[in-house]
């Protein structure tokens, strides 16, 4: 007899999405255990490693948590995902992590489930460095937002898989934009390289440059000048229409 599917969850909530192309929608967030990547500019290393407990949040915005232990099946997921869908206020499901495509295989059973329960769109936000599970995924997203790494400020290099993420969505017609994480010590040719990645693939792809948000002083990657900013911005507009400066608005709005 198969054993249930199980899989280790940070938490559960709804809160104000604060970056790219959802800024300001309401959004019910699954985010998942565990991640792959080492970026140096990372706000959320306490997910790259599985925990004994998780916390689900009761009343949909009011942060009123409650733990419970890991792993978790997907009868409580698709519960708690009811409970904070009750008033219609949400615009979107968001699978964050972490990295949500390390657990394809539950993914691949929670995702149709999910959207048999609710009308919500499914968004997918990804590392963009794992495209044979994002593949199978693909046929239950409705949109994908892509965290491309620039070696100069994450310190991970991942380009080759990056171009075949982006072709998968762009191939299965998936609604997908990407993210460039930029900080003061970022690498013109690494921006170059990036942006005309996705030129090739749709010159029309939205692009958005994110100053990084440090965290406290001593946070090894420092934000961008304003002057740094505009200077890519005009000149990445030269490869790729869509350029689009947005900061991570969520931390403005305390919604962490």
């Amino acid at each position: 007899m198969n054993a249930l599917p199980t899989v280790n969850l940070v938490e559960i909530f709804s809160a104000i999405q604060g970056e790219g192309l959802n800024v300001g929608t309401r959004q019910i967030f699954i985010r998942f255990a565990g991640c792959d990547l080492r970026c140096h500019f990372c706000d959320s290393a306490h997910t790259w490693t599985p925990k004994s407990s998780c916390q689900i949040e009761r009343t949909p915005g009011c942060r009123d948590f409650v733990r419970y232990s890991n792993p978790v099946t997907l009868a409580q997921i698709l519960a708690w995902v009811q409970d904070q869908d009750q008033s219609g206020i949400h615009d979107s499901i968001s699978l964050t992590g972490g990295e949500p495509l390390l657990q394809v295989a539950f993914l691949q059973e929670l995702l149709p489930l999910l959207k048999q329960q609710t009308s919500l769109p499914i968004y997918l936000e990804t590392g963009g460095h794992h495209p044979g599970p994002l593949e199978q995924l693909l046929p239950d997203l409705d949109s994908v937002g892509m965290d491309l790494k620039l070696p100069s400020v994450s310190g991970e290099t991942h380009w080759l898989q990056h171009r075949q993420c982006l072709e998968l969505c762009y191939q299965a017609n998936v609604e997908v934009f990407c993210k460039l994480i930029v900080g003061e010590q970022t690498d013109w040719t690494d921006l170059v390289t990036a942006v005309q990645l996705v030129a090739e693939i749709s010159p029309t792809m939205a692009i958005f440059l994110q100053p990084v948000t440090p965290l406290s002083a001593q946070h090894p990657v420092q934000p961008p000048t304003p002057d740094q900013v505009l200077a890519w911005q005009g000149n990445l507009k030269q490869i790729c229409q869509q350029i689009r400066v947005v900061p991570q608005t969520h931390k403005f709005l305390g919604q962490l």
